[in-house]
């Protein structure tokens, strides 16, 4: 079991909590093992927008696989000022020095520079806000134009709906970019990837049809794309012809099934290349037999 422990502030804005905390609770629905929980100072806290909210007050027991995350609140003028008390500074801190992740949605990065944990990092927050938490923060390196930055179990977003990017993106970093592709088409959004990693993914990016055969096609290759796929099996999973599947997959992504699946074996050896792995060990691992093939799919992407 994962606990997500939302850390609560007054005038929080309700978009900045409610888009990662449907993800996760989205992710849940899915079969993944996540429970949600939210504790402030004060059982009752304010929004942004008016709607009160209801937190508790304890704190839950936290572990090295749980998150910690703080969502952003209204104040423009006092954006940096101190949100938290000292003892929720020190929770977090405590919790990321135990091998937690903490991380913070839009001016939630003050939060997280309050409790020193931005010191030496890379970050971000809201782009209104990005020279006043570099001011505030010297020591902090302040990335621009970031949807999310990930810095040694510190991740903080941009803003706003952006708190689903960073949700999705630690789906995807703890059970691969296919469950987080479920999420994300459960939630109906278009995610995108950011940081060091592209900002988005192919698993995501050919997703923006209505055609149910299709994407279940898509389900089944994006869990599947390293193994060798039949057309014949896919067309029979999704209940209609050979014909009728390749017709309806190129009408709804603009290639076939079994492009798609080179699109996401290409892209996953790009990122296995990228962390390190030899050309020959990235093509053995998304199910190509040898390099020969990986290298003419590079080689005509360029």
């Amino acid at each position: 079991m994962t606990r997500v422990v939302f850390l609560l502030v007054p005038q929080l804005h309700l978009l900045d909590l409610a888009g990662p905390a449907q993800v996760f609770s989205t992710a849940a629905d899915h079969g993944l093992d996540y429970a949600v929980s939210y504790v402030a100072a004060r059982e009752d806290v304010t929004t942004a927008q008016g709607l009160p909210l209801r937190a508790a007050t304890d704190w839950p027991d936290l572990g090295p696989a749980d998150l910690l995350l703080v969502p952003g609140w209204r104040s423009p003028a006092t954006a940096g000022g101190p949100r938290l008390t000292e003892a929720q500074a020190a929770q977090v801190v405590a919790h990321h020095e135990r091998g937690g992740t903490v991380g913070s949605v839009c001016s939630g990065a003050f939060a997280l520079g309050q409790a020193g944990l931005l010191a030496g990092r890379r970050c971000t927050t809201h782009h209104e806000l990005q020279d006043e938490l570099a001011r505030r923060h010297p020591e902090a390196a302040v990335l621009r134009d970031r949807l999310f930055v990930v810095d040694d179990r510190v991740v903080t977003s941009a803003g706003i709906a952006s708190g689903i990017d960073l949700a999705l993106h630690l789906v995807a970093a703890r059970h691969g970019p296919a469950a987080a592709a479920r999420v994300a088409r459960g939630m109906v959004v278009y995610a995108r990837r950011s940081g060091d990693a592209a900002q988005d993914s192919a698993m995501l990016r050919h997703r923006s049809h209505l055609s149910d055969a299709v994407h279940h096609v898509q389900d089944l290759i994006d869990v599947r794309f390293a193994e060798p796929l039949r057309l014949a099996d896919l067309a029979a999973a999704a209940g209609v012809s050979e014909r009728t599947l390749t017709r309806r997959f190129v009408d709804a992504t603009g290639m076939t099934p079994l492009r798609y699946q080179s699109v996401l074996r290409l892209e996953r050896a790009e990122h296995l290349i990228a962390q390190g792995s030899p050309t020959e060990s990235a093509a053995r691992a998304v199910g190509f037999g040898d390099a020969r093939m990986l290298r003419r799919l590079r080689a005509g992407a360029r």
